[in-house]
């Protein structure tokens, strides 16, 4: 086996990290952003794909601090390696302010029915912006809690819970309406890329290798652009396919911009940086769509 490619979710990376690390198998493009999966210290045949969450998190610290200087931060976290990730990157990125602006934290565990009683507690605590790091199911039973308790805060939604039909479309789309988030793809959805050559590739490439598909679901141009980085790879191999030259590769990408990355982003990656995206432009909901604003924000933070 030369690599494995794009396995799915944190805990199936974890179960095989330290395996594959042994045997020297590059576990390539990995399908998560918990941080120990762009760490090349401790594993360097791993390499994940999705925006490091800690990375993520800084970039939202960036965005409190440049547009809402005094407010007043509540986080709801999934109590696991993904909300306690994005937690270490807010405060890494609020600093000292961080202890002031925090007014509370509350957790949910996967197995909770509801989290009526964590937003409750949040809203009570007098928190006027919501950081909710958490996945759809429980986004979108915040943001109906939100909207039942008649509490306006500025609500920050990490992008694991930002897509439109797992989490928006569930809760209610007029009760969503400007909830912001991140990105750093082109949403095959939004008008302003009907005639982006990208897009028309990706749409030209589903009519023939899957015209069932739904073209606008961005799990299918997620799986697109880890694809298209792969084939980048390898051809960068060029004639010498040894697991050693695939990690060599993946960790020397230089200024790659895939075909439906947001403009201006590009990927950089080195031997003590392995994150493939750690550039991010913010979005506001309008109610119907995603809406990008704002400029393209670096995370500087820590690689690993």
């Amino acid at each position: 086996m030369l690599l494995t490619f794009q396995i799915i979710g944190t805990p199936s990376n974890a179960a095989v990290q330290k395996y594959l690390n042994t045997k020297k198998v590059p576990q390539l493009l990995a399908a998560t952003g918990a941080s120990k999966f762009t760490d090349p210290k401790n594993y360097p045949w791993t390499m994940g794909f999705n925006p490091n969450y800690q990375s993520e998190g800084r970039i939202y610290g960036q965005y409190i601090l440049k547009n809402h200087p005094n407010a007043r931060i509540g986080i709801l976290y999934q109590n696991d390696d993904l909300g306690r990730d994005y937690i270490i990157g807010l405060k890494e990125a609020l600093g000292a302010r961080a202890a002031t602006m925090i007014v509370a934290e509350t957790s949910y565990e996967l197995t909770d029915p509801t989290i009526d009683s964590q937003i409750v507690k949040l809203k009570t605590a007098g928190a006027d912006l919501l950081y909710d790091a958490s996945t759809p199911k429980f986004a979108a039973q915040a943001i109906k809690k939100v909207a039942d308790l008649g509490w306006k805060p500025v609500h920050i939604l990490d992008i694991n819970a930002s897509p439109v039909s797992a989490t928006l479309r569930p809760a209610g789309l007029d009760i969503s309406k400007d909830i912001i988030s991140t990105n750093y793809g082109k949403d095959p959805g939004d008008p302003q890329w009907k005639d982006d050559p990208g897009i028309k590739a990706y749409f030209a490439f589903m009519d023939k290798y899957y015209p069932e598909g739904d073209k606008l679901n961005t799990v299918n141009t997620y799986g697109y652009s880890t694809a298209e980085l792969l084939v980048h790879i390898l051809r960068q191999c060029g004639d010498d396919l040894t697991r050693e030259n695939v990690m060599k590769q993946a960790a020397s990408l230089k200024n790659v911009t895939g075909s439906l990355s947001l403009p201006g982003m590009v990927t950089n990656t080195s031997p003590t940086d392995y994150r493939i995206n750690k550039q991010m432009q913010m979005m506001k909901f309008n109610g119907e769509r995603w809406e990008l604003f704002g400029p393209i924000i670096e995370d500087s933070g820590p690689a690993g």
